[in-house]
């Protein structure tokens, strides 16, 4: 792809305001990925809805590196991944899949993340999933579901069982595969997916210490959802969303163009 191609005329005065803010979100959770080291090339996706056009979702230009994805060059698709805009970007629809079946079946998930990260990939490949091992943990565990590997997600008779086994929950770890979040919001996937990969790390970093491994007891857990909502005020991802803006402000500015 040539790099004139990323030199896109600015969206802002062509779409609604709310679009406009979706679509920076949505650029800046991509430029987040890339920050964290959770990104695998250009092979992964991040969705969210369109606000007010119903079975509308943005998401990333194939082919462009996370790192390079701005507001502007977001694409528009239906649940099919077929663009609905002017776009000079190509989508991948079999990307699209895992994302179409989520959009779908649920309503309430205004954003879904999924990443190939290094840590992730290797819990989802232990039998045992994700353990009891640490305060991040919990939040995880008390709302989390397993999706076992079929392979490439290119297939539409996958979409049942991938919908089923997210259920209700916030986290689904795909087998031998990554990590998925769904969210109300950008930020809210975001942060989901933030102590998702956290939790696989501390796990694979306490598993490597050869001992015996201490869990946190299951009545701990049965009351994660509420010690979050004490933990920040009430606010969830609201309480660390502008601080990772102003980050990338700082370190990669441009994702709001």
């Amino acid at each position: 792809m040539p790099a004139q191609a990323l030199d896109l005329p600015n969206r802002r005065e062509t779409v609604s305001a709310e679009e406009w803010r979706a679509r920076v979100d949505l650029a800046a959770a991509y430029r987040l990925v890339a920050m964290f080291g959770w990104d695998d090339l250009v092979f992964t996706h991040i969705s969210a809805r369109v606000p007010g056009e119903d079975g509308a979702f943005l998401i990333n230009p194939y082919g462009l590196l996370f790192e390079e994805i701005t507001a502007s060059s977001l694409v528009k698709v239906d649940l099919a991944g077929n663009k609905l805009d002017d776009s000079p970007f190509p989508v991948n629809p079999a990307g699209f899949v895992i994302h179409s079946a989520v959009h779908a079946a649920r309503h309430d998930a205004a954003c879904v993340m999924h990443v190939h990260s290094l840590n992730g990939i290797a819990v989802s490949a232990q039998q045992g999933g994700v353990r009891p091992l640490s305060q991040q943990s919990i939040f995880v565990l008390a709302s989390l579901g397993y999706h076992d590997y079929e392979g490439v997600a290119l297939r539409d008779d996958e979409k049942p069982r991938l919908v089923q086994d997210l259920g209700r929950n916030s986290y689904l770890m795909l087998r031998n595969h990554g990590l998925l979040t769904v969210g109300a919001t950008v930020a809210d996937a975001f942060l989901h997916m933030y102590l998702f990969e956290t939790v696989c790390t501390i796990q694979v970093r306490a598993m490597a210490g050869g001992g015996p491994l201490v869990d946190v007891p299951p009545d701990i857990i049965a009351t994660a959802q509420q010690q979050a909502a004490m933990a920040t005020r009430g606010q969830g991802a609201g309480l660390v969303w502008p601080g990772l803006l102003r980050r990338l402000d700082r370190r990669c500015p441009g994702y709001d163009r």
